[in-house]
């Protein structure tokens, strides 16, 4: 009878294992073979690839590879490692869903990934640093008079070393556990709900046994929680200009840079649509033609800070926004019948940021 009882309490302990379950409550965040579970925000299509059970990330262009659930209160393992020295990357928590104004990253708070041969200084370390960047807000402990928190202890290992990380978030408190034990910590994080995500940023880096465990939810106010998925996707690969035509322009990691360039034409064509992107520009005039549109032409706007340009165009109604400012909307009580058209970008600045969603 007892050895019955037995064999009957194992067969779900193995069926657990067996599904990626382990008896401490973590699950992987990375099955080892696909992306499943993952989105690739802005980066181009070989940048991160699977080899050999990894997440393997060549680190161009700067860009986020971003998990598609939101997740508040959790425990996060993984282990690391840089393939080149002075290797720069990062790992992104409670972070929002695309990426801040005039910026390759998100809004969050990041826990960073960089090689010792890159050194210390006073405002950096290699060992463990934690910082909210691009808008978000953290309370450093063991800070040094800004909002990053610094290791007590120098524990991470050089390349082409492997080193482990367990990542504490709850309830807007995070703790870093740099293999093994724990030497950097924050509190009052904001958001402290969100995305998280793996960052490119210049040097091959690879990434493997990450696992997460969710930890009981502490009900965050809206304030508190990542801007949130809406389906919106890149039409810049940020290491090419595939997608688009057009004379003179230059594919600058994140940023597209124009010159004296001709107009580039993205080569889909779209009729009802939202669209959002970044640029800076000396000129007076709005840098776009859009589908169902035309040309902005001279609307609202700083001529040495990034811009965000946010549009949505549909039967009814133009909606157009710069920096977070309604500049122009119109609605027309007719149904209307929108003919495909490109995105059109016209010389003379930088762009980043180039996303859109379909709309029916």
């Amino acid at each position: 009878m007892k050895k019955t009882l037995f064999h009957l309490t194992l067969i779900p302990l193995l069926l657990l294992a067996k599904i990626g379950f382990a008896e401490d409550g973590f699950r992987p965040l990375f099955n080892g073979k696909t992306f499943d579970g993952w989105r690739n925000i802005n980066c181009g299509p070989k940048t991160w690839s699977v080899k050999d059970g990894m997440i393997h990330c060549t680190g161009k262009p700067i860009g986020e590879l971003r998990t598609l659930k939101m997740y508040e209160n959790f425990i996060l393992e993984l282990e690391w490692r840089h393939l080149k020295p002075r290797g720069n990357a990062g790992i992104f928590v409670w972070a929002d869903a695309y990426p801040a104004q005039g910026q390759p990253f998100h809004r969050g708070v990041e826990v960073q990934v960089l090689e010792n041969a890159y050194g210390n200084t006073r405002g950096y370390t290699t060992h463990g640093d934690i910082f909210p960047i691009h808008g978000a807000t953290m309370t450093p402990i063991n800070g040094r008079g800004g909002s990053r928190a610094f290791p007590t202890e120098n524990r991470s290992k050089p390349s082409p070393e492997w080193n482990h990380y367990r990542v504490v978030c709850d309830d807007g408190k995070i703790s870093l556990a740099v293999n093994g034990k724990v030497v950097t910590r924050g509190t009052a994080a904001k958001p402290r709900r969100g995305y998280i995500c793996l960052e490119s940023e210049g040097s091959p880096v690879q990434f493997r046994n990450l696992k997460l465990k969710e930890l009981p939810g502490t009900n965050p106010t809206r304030e508190e929680i990542a801007k949130k998925e809406e389906g919106f996707y890149s039409l810049y690969t940020g290491v090419d200009l595939s997608g688009w035509a057009g004379d003179g322009w230059k594919s600058n990691d994140w940023r597209l840079t124009s010159g004296t360039a001709t107009r580039l034409i993205s080569k889909k064509r779209f009729a009802s649509y939202s669209f959002f992107a970044d640029w800076r520009s000396p000129a007076t005039s709005v840098p776009f033609e859009l589908p169902g549109i035309g040309p902005l032409g001279e609307l609202a706007h700083s001529k040495t800070r990034w811009n965000r340009l946010e549009v949505t165009r549909k039967p009814g109604l133009t909606l157009i926004t710069i920096n977070g400012k309604v500049v122009s909307k119109k609605t027309v009580k007719e149904q209307e019948s929108l003919a495909p058209a490109p995105i059109v970008l016209l010389p003379g600045g930088q762009f980043a940021n180039i996303f859109i969603k379909k709309l029916k």
